[in-house]
C-alpha cells in the first residue's frame, strides 16, 4: 500500500498522520537491532511507522498492533497488554490521558505545559506523576481530538472549544496565547446526581429544600442556578428538570451540549462557533430568539454568560413561565445583579428600572450553589423574587447555609419549607398562587435564624 493511500486509511480510522510521520522518523534513528533494545520507546516507534505503512490494515486496530508488536518483539503477555493498551491510547486516543478519563472519580484534567498534569478527583485538585515529551505531543494530542468535530488549533487559531462524545468539554490554548506551552483543560461529563433524592442521599441538601424546588419546578416557577466554575451547575439543573411533566415540550440552549434530560419531547439547540473564516457563528441569542418560534412550553438555556441575557428575560416573560437556566455569581444577589449587567451589555440604553422590572418578572427563585474547602458542592441559598420596591429588586431568602467550621451542615429555614402548616403542609397552596409569583412564607411568622420543624433537617 502507498504511503497517501495509509494515510487516507488512517485519516479514516481517526489516526494522526503527522504524528505517525514523527513517530517513523524516531523508528529509523534507533538501533536497527530493535530485539536487542527493546524499550516501549523503540517498540512504539517501530509500530507506528508499520502503521504508516499500512501494514495489516484490514485489522481491528487493537489486533492490528498486538500483531505487529508480536511480530518483532518478545514480550511477557503483561508486557504485552499495557504496551498494546498505550499505543492504541496514542494513536486513536487520548494517549497517557487515557487512564485518568476512564476513571470514574476523576472530574476534570488539566495540561499546564508538557511538564506539569493535574487532575481533579473528589473535588481536590493533585498533580500527577505525567510528562509529555514535548509542546508538540500535546498539540497533536489536541488536533487528534478535535479533527474530526472540524476544529483545528494552530498559530492562526490558538484556541480551542470543543464537546467530546461522552459529553465531556475540552478547551486549549497554545502560544502565543499560552506562556506556559500548549494548556489543555478537559472537563468531563460525570452525571454524579440524577435525581432528587441523590441530592439528599449525597448531603447535596436537605430534602425540605429539594421538596420545596420539586413543586416549584412542577407549578412552573422560573429558576435561575447561580455559581462558581464547577459547582454542579449543570447537574443541579439537570435534577430540577426531572420534575418537569413528560407531556411539555421543552427547548434546550446551550454553547456546549451537557443537559440530559429524561423527557420524551425534549429539542436541543447548540451554538456553532464561527468557521475558519470567522462567518456562520450562531449565538445562544440567535437561538432564544428562534426557539420562540419552535412552539416550545419552557426553554432552558445553559448558561448565560453574554447579551443572550436579554433575549432569555423576554421569553420568559412572554409567556414560558418554568423555564431555566444558570449563571456565574459568588451569591443569589450577585446573580440578579450580574444579570442585569448583562442585560445593560445588550441593551444599554434600557433604563435601569426597566431592566430590574423585567428580572423580577422574569425571575420566580434564585439557587445559589458552591463548594467547600474540601471540594464538596452544596446549595448554599435559595432566594425568592417577590417583586420590585421602587426601583429596586425585592427578594425574600428562603433558605440560608449555616456554617460550622469548614463544612456546611445543615440548612436553616428562611421561611417555612414544605411541610409546615399553611399552603406548604400538602403544597395545596401552590394552586392558588400566580405562576408568575414564587410561593412567599405564610403564616405562621418564621423567624430569620428559625431551625427546620421536625422531617426537616438536613443532612
Amino acid at each position: 500500500m502507498s504511503t497517501l493511500a495509509a494515510s487516507q486509511n488512517h485519516s479514516k480510522l481517526g489516526i494522526h498522520y503527522e504524528e505517525l510521520a514523527c513517530a517513523e522518523s524516531q523508528a529509523e534513528s534507533s538501533s536497527t537491532d530493535s530485539s536487542s533494545y527493546a524499550t516501549p520507546e523503540n517498540i512504539t516507534a517501530s509500530v507506528k511507522k508499520r502503521l504508516l505503512k499500512g501494514d495489516l490494515a484490514d485489522m481491528p486496530m487493537s489486533d492490528r498492533i498486538r500483531r505487529l508488536v508480536v511480530e518483532d518483539f518478545a514480550l511477557t503477555s503483561h508486557e504485552l497488554d499495557s504496551l498494546v493498551e498505550q499505543i492504541c491510547a496514542s494513536v486513536s486516543g487520548f494517549g497517557p490521558l487515557d487512564k485518568f478519563l476512564k476513571d470514574p472519580d476523576v472530574s476534570e484534567v488539566m495540561i499546564n505545559g508538557k511538564d506539569a498534569v493535574y487532575i481533579e478527583k473528589h473535588g481536590t485538585l493533585q498533580q500527577v506523576q505525567l510528562r509529555f515529551n514535548s509542546d508538540a505531543e500535546i498539540v497533536a494530542l489536541v488536533e487528534r481530538i478535535v479533527g474530526p468535530l472540524g476544529l483545528r488549533i494552530d498559530i492562526s487559531s490558538p484556541m480551542v472549544d470543543a464537546r467530546l462524545p461522552d459529553g465531556s468539554r475540552l478547551n486549549a490554548v497554545i502560544p502565543p496565547l499560552s506562556r506556559n506551552g500548549p494548556v489543555c483543560t478537559i472537563r468531563r461529563f460525570v452525571l454524579g446526581c440524577k435525581t432528587f433524592e441523590d441530592l439528599v442521599n449525597r448531603d447535596f441538601c436537605p430534602a425540605s429544600v429539594v421538596e420545596y424546588l420539586r413543586h416549584a419546578v412542577e407549578h412552573r416557577q422560573s429558576v435561575l442556578v447561580s455559581g462558581a466554575t464547577a459547582t454542579g451547575k449543570t447537574t443541579f439543573l439537570n435534577v430540577l428538570s426531572t420534575a418537569i411533566p413528560d407531556r411539555e415540550r421543552l427547548i434546550t440552549i446551550e454553547d456546549t451540549a451537557e443537559l440530559a434530560l429524561s423527557q420524551s419531547h425534549v429539542v436541543g439547540l447548540e451554538a456553532k462557533p464561527a468557521n475558519t473564516e470567522g462567518k456562520g457563528r450562531i449565538s445562544i441569542g440567535q437561538l432564544v430568539r428562534n426557539s420562540l418560534r419552535m412552539r416550545p412550553d419552557r426553554i432552558i438555556v445553559g448558561e448565560v454568560r453574554g447579551p443572550e441575557a436579554f433575549d432569555m428575560l423576554e421569553a420568559m416573560n412572554t409567556g414560558h413561565d418554568g423555564s431555566m437556566c444558570t449563571i456565574h455569581a459568588s451569591s443569589a444577589q450577585d446573580a440578579l445583579m450580574r444579570l442585569e449587567n448583562l442585560v445593560l451589555c445588550a441593551q444599554p440604553t434600557l433604563p435601569i428600572s426597566a431592566i430590574r422590572r423585567q428580572i423580577s418578572s422574569a425571575i420566580n427563585i434564585v439557587v445559589h450553589l458552591q463548594r467547600d474547602e474540601a471540594g464538596h458542592r452544596q446549595l448554599s441559598q435559595v432566594l425568592s423574587v417577590t417583586g420590585c420596591d421602587g426601583d429596586e429588586i425585592s427578594t425574600e431568602p428562603i433558605f440560608q447555609s449555616e456554617r460550622s467550621g469548614k463544612r456546611a451542615h445543615s440548612l436553616g429555614a428562611k421561611g417555612p419549607p414544605p411541610g409546615a402548616s399553611g399552603a406548604f403542609g400538602t403544597h395545596s397552596g401552590w394552586d392558588s398562587v400566580p405562576a408568575r409569583r414564587a410561593v412567599k412564607p405564610s403564616s405562621p411568622v418564621w423567624e430569620t435564624n428559625r431551625s427546620l420543624p421536625e422531617g426537616g433537617e438536613g443532612t
